[in-house]
């Protein structure tokens, strides 16, 4: 969603939106609700954040502050170059 890159749904990070509009992180990849795809890197939601894809594919208003929260959590599921 962010950079574009097309990659294997096992290797990306699904922000999830409930039917009562909590946004999370969905690290299965199987929480009922409207689903978006990110690269497991802080560049990648940056990219989406910026562009205001992640709110216009989940169809709701995202605060900033939770956008914050969601960029923070995101940190536990970034791949580290070795």
């Amino acid at each position: 969603m962010g950079c574009m890159e097309s990659k294997p749904k096992r290797e990306l990070i699904r922000i999830v939106a409930d039917k009562d509009g909590h946004i999370s992180i969905d690290p299965t990849g199987k929480a009922a609700g409207r689903g978006v795809y990110l690269c497991p890197s802080q560049e990648c939601f940056a990219q989406a954040r910026k562009k205001r894809a992640i709110k216009r594919s989940l169809e709701i208003e995202i605060p900033e502050e939770r956008l914050d929260q969601l960029f923070e959590e995101l940190r536990a599921y970034e791949k580290k170059d070795s």
